[in-house]
């Protein structure tokens, strides 16, 4: 039987492997986003997904979605609001919700990163993958996801109070990523 409070060597591999290459993938991706659309891997998501959506959003759906904290969020919103890429309005259907639209600049920058964010991912992801690994790999991936998924997304989580540095650790500059 296998102790819960630790995981085995191979368990501890697969670990790795897999924050590792998200880790390089994620790299490359955010370097190839900066050099062709200076903005941020989250930045392209939330773009993404609106284009994705062809409408608007709310906040929440786009936490959801991206994964990325409430005050992140709205961080990277207010950078793009700025940017002229995105707009942010009040819902009129419930006035705590706030509804996100992308404009036709961020439109059209998505269109101009994309075959570049394409191209990385197809060299560092799909590459060396046969179909048969693709079909595996797609297989767990999902079956791993929608075991997260399942459990309550963070925006509905209760908002913590940052509590300062851990003892011993100097606070740094947030740089507004999870």
């Amino acid at each position: 039987m296998t102790d819960p409070d630790t995981l085995g060597p191979r368990q501890l591999g697969v670990y790795f492997a897999l924050m590792e290459s998200v880790s390089m993938l994620q790299h490359a991706v955010e370097q190839q986003l900066r050099v062709e659309g200076d903005i941020s891997y989250v930045q392209f998501q939330l773009l993404a997904r609106l284009v994705a959506a062809n409408s608007q959003l709310t906040m929440t759906q786009l936490a959801d979605g991206v994964v990325y904290s409430r005050s992140g969020l709205t961080y990277q919103a207010s950078l793009l609001e700025k940017a002229g890429l995105l707009t942010r309005a009040s819902s009129p259907d419930d006035e705590r919700a706030t509804l996100v639209g992308i404009t036709d600049a961020g439109s059209t920058l998505v269109g101009r990163v994309l075959p570049g964010h394409i191209q990385v991912t197809r060299r560092l992801l799909f590459e060396p993958l046969s179909d048969g690994d693709l079909k595996r790999l797609e297989d767990i991936m999902t079956r791993v996801r929608d075991h997260m998924r399942a459990l309550p997304p963070r925006s509905a989580g209760p908002r913590r109070r940052r509590a300062g540095p851990a003892p011993g650790v100097q606070s740094g500059p947030r740089d507004h990523e999870p």
